[in-house]
């Protein structure tokens, strides 16, 4: 049986979790390790250091009018901790700027032992403390990514990963954070839309079973699920089927309580996943608010653009204002 909080917390959580993905408005994932936004930066000829990360950062939070079709962005560890160069912290800037601040929290996954190369995520040590640390410098919501592949994913595999899901989320909410629970299936590979659908259905049956029993308020976490689509070197199947099998996938098994579904990206061009949002918010029966929780799609290009040069920032940042406008206007905006 589902134990619901009823305390002003619970109130303020579900409230946060529905600014996050009500309205139109996306979630921007700003929030790659230092090792990964070091080789995008290097791939663009910029060399990777504290100071460039932090301006390519800032380069998007600050951007004009970002408020207006995102609603809050992911940052990690290293970002959350950095100042603007106007002085300001991250997320002090992120609310005045009109972005609800979010934190990274797991720290990456590792072989789960004797399952033939599934993972399972880790940060689970020391969670807590770290959780009231970010709360008391301004955090509102937080992520915690399970990583799934459609040829290793068991049932223990999705328990385990559901597990950590669960305690992650209850821990969250014990410090007023929103959680962001993100069951990724990959879409590498040459993989049917039949079988990420099975694996996608398995990740979502075991994370919600995990949730229930772990008392987790429902009304105040946000799903950040894949689309179920062919594998990337799989022949491609129309957005309206995307938007099919994604719906059966969630449908008997995300409560309608759930305050709202943000989809990533998951490594699809950009157009594509406007394309299976479009096709998914049109879906009346659906009974959570739909929107996006991009990275690459949003901010690759904009990456590219500035190019480490000051001169293009502005360029680059109406790129990207571009490209969430692309994303918002595939979301039932009404909602």
């Amino acid at each position: 049986m589902l134990v619901v909080m009823t305390t002003p917390t619970a109130t303020a959580l579900a409230h946060l979790a529905q600014q996050l993905t009500s309205g139109g408005r996306g979630i921007l994932a700003a929030d790659e390790s230092i090792k990964t936004m070091s080789s995008r930066l290097e791939q663009e000829g910029i060399t990777a250091s504290a100071t460039t990360r932090r301006d390519y950062r800032e380069l998007l939070l600050t951007a004009d009018g970002l408020s207006r079709w995102i609603s809050g962005i992911i940052l990690c560890d290293e970002t959350f901790g950095q100042d603007l160069a106007d002085g300001r912290p991250f997320p002090i800037a992120a609310r005045a700027l009109g972005l609800l601040p979010g934190i990274k929290v797991d720290t990456g996954t590792t072989a789960l032992p004797g399952h033939g190369g599934a993972l399972i995520t880790e940060g689970l040590d020391g969670l807590g403390t770290r959780l009231a640390s970010y709360a008391e410098r301004g955090a509102a919501f937080a992520k915690w990514r399970a990583v799934f592949d459609v040829h290793t994913i068991t049932p223990y595999a999705a328990g385990a990963n559901g597990h950590a899901l669960a305690r992650y989320a209850a821990l969250c909410q014990q410090h007023a954070i929103v959680p962001i629970v993100e069951p990724e299936v990959l879409c590498t590979g040459g993989h049917s839309l039949a079988a990420s659908a099975k694996a996608t259905g398995l990740a979502l049956s075991a994370l919600f079973t995990e949730l229930v029993d772990a008392g987790v308020d429902l009304t105040g976490i946000v799903l950040k699920p894949n689309f179920v689509t062919p594998g990337l070197d799989a022949p491609a199947v129309s957005p309206a089927e995307v938007a099919a099998a994604t719906f059966e996938a969630l449908r008997d098994r995300v409560p309608a309580e759930v305050a709202g579904i943000a989809f990533l990206s998951g490594g699809h061009p950009t157009a594509n996943v406007c394309e299976f949002l479009r096709e998914l918010a049109a879906l009346d029966e659906r009974p959570w608010p739909v929107t996006s929780s991009f990275g690459r799609a949003l901010v690759s290009s904009a990456l590219h653009t500035w190019g480490g040069a000051t001169t293009e920032v502005t360029a680059a940042q109406q790129v990207l204002i571009d490209n969430c406008q692309t994303a918002s206007h595939s979301t039932d905006q009404a909602q």
